[in-house]
């Protein structure tokens, strides 16, 4: 959804050098204001947010979504991205979502069009139909420089200038006529997401007003920067005619009206307020909710603000305060947790992961983790199986999050345990991308080990292993 690929004016890039970077922008399809290309860069590179809460609220909207676009058993993962832009993107089976888009979204509703429009793309597997589509593209644009070539050949050896600058042209023309219908097709495909998207809301019971709230934001921002885009040499319609696309549709549907639940509304406003802490993005959460500066969501914001301007004793009365309004809030006696880590005092620290782990209904694997590495923090050699216990069943969860083999190694490391230690930092530099740390302590790790016990064999396949996994 959303404008994205805006072009630079002919003649800035060469036709064939842009063809080329469409052909990056093929392996995602982009929401908002950023380039499809840099979406796409980002999906191979990409700053990641993990948070139990975001995490959770965000598979909360995405389920009933995914099911109705016939995705739910297909291991579709959401990936939040650290970025403060309003954008999202599909690559492979995994939906990027902006921290942007979640905090500038004020309702619920809103990014749940956003994944619905996703999801759009993901069904109807336009990535794989957009690569062939740029193959076909390329194709032409082949054809046409050879056949541009020749006759500028033939007009040089003629000593015919006219018929050599007409071949220039050719050249250059059968790469952008390949350029413009490959954009063309991209256009197609994202109305086709946003109808889509409209049948999995009304499949749901959902509103699309959020989606059009979504095109206005669009506009508006296009509006305020003053661009004007060539609307055949971008990849998405422009906002205002996906607006007059889907109005009609969107309010025909019975649930056009309906509102989020105050629950979830309430969950939206918390995650809002906690990006909003911990990037500073738009002069903090008491800022972004200056009108009910005394409600849930902008007290807890300002509690993690306390937090993390190294207050924390006084974020500790904060969150206290909430904790009593909302007992059973896991993400409270998580936050709790790590104020008292801060405040270096994780025997406490540890009792607040606990009983968020025993609240969170959704069993974060981050929450776990965290469990486990107050435990092991408290230096008491008598909670280190625990400790190791509690790592390795986040892990089981999340086999691929770095900082959990890291803790473990810690914790093995005060067991005495030297061998699981180093096999622990071989994982934690592998899953980091750091292959040829990884294969040195695996190495390490294996000269202590059983031949051909479990961990001899993980040890052995980090040695063998010749990229890192993504």
């Amino acid at each position: 959804m959303g404008l994205a690929a805006v072009f630079p004016r002919p003649g800035s890039v060469r036709p064939l050098t842009m063809l080329r970077k469409l052909a990056v922008a093929a392996t995602a399809f982009a929401v908002g204001l950023v380039p499809t290309l840099q979406a796409s860069a980002q999906s191979r590179s990409v700053p990641i947010v993990r948070d139990a809460e975001i995490e959770a609220l965000v598979s909360d909207y995405a389920t009933p979504i995914l099911k109705a676009a016939g995705l739910g058993s297909r291991g579709i993962r959401i990936v939040l991205v650290n970025n403060n832009s309003f954008n999202a993107f599909v690559d492979g089976r995994r939906i990027f979502i902006n921290t942007g888009t979640l905090m500038q979204a004020e309702t619920p509703n809103e990014v749940i069009g956003v994944i619905a429009h996703e999801s759009g793309h993901l069904a109807g597997a336009h990535q794989q139909r957009l690569r062939e589509q740029l193959r076909r593209a390329q194709t032409m644009a082949v054809i046409g420089m050879l056949l541009g070539m020749g006759a500028t050949a033939a007009g040089a050896a003629a000593g015919n200038s006219s018929v050599a600058g007409a071949g220039g042209g050719l050249a250059l023309g059968g790469t952008e006529m390949a350029m413009r219908n490959l954009l063309s097709y991209q256009r197609g495909e994202e109305m086709t997401a946003d109808r889509s998207a409209i049948t999995y809301l009304e499949r749901t019971g959902q509103s699309a007003k959020g989606m059009l709230t979504t095109f206005e934001r669009f506009a508006n921002a296009l509006s305020l920067t003053g661009t004007r885009a060539d609307p055949y040499r971008i990849s998405h319609p422009m906002p205002r005619e996906r607006i007059a696309n889907l109005e009609t549709l969107a309010r025909q549907s019975r649930y056009f009206d309906k509102k989020d639940p105050e629950a979830l509304q309430l969950r939206h406003d918390m995650m809002r307020a906690k990006i909003a802490a911990y990037t500073g993005a738009g002069g903090g959460a008491m800022r972004l909710f200056r009108n009910n500066p005394r409600g849930i969501a902008a007290r807890y914001g300002d509690a993690i603000s306390t937090y993390l301007n190294g207050s924390p004793k006084a974020a500790l009365a904060k969150i206290d305060a909430l904790i009593q309004e909302q007992p059973k809030n896991p993400y409270f006696q998580e936050m709790r947790g790590e104020i008292l880590l801060k405040a270096n005092d994780p025997a406490d620290a540890a009792k607040a992961f606990e009983r968020a782990v025993a609240l969170d209904p959704k069993k974060s694997s981050l929450i776990r983790m965290s469990y486990g590495r107050a435990l092991m923090l408290t230096g008491s050699k008598g909670n280190m199986p625990a400790a190791v216990r509690e790592l390795k069943a986040g892990i089981a969860r999340d086999p691929e999050f770095p900082a959990g083999y890291g803790y473990l190694a810690q914790a093995y490391g005060q067991m005495g345990d030297i061998a699981e230690a180093e096999l622990a930092t071989a994982d934690m530099h592998y899953y980091s991308g750091n292959i040829q740390e990884a294969r040195i302590f695996a190495t390490r790790a294996q000269q202590k080990l059983k031949r051909g016990s479990p961990e001899w064999i993980r040890a052995q396949d980090i040695i063998n292993s010749k990229k890192p996994r993504s």
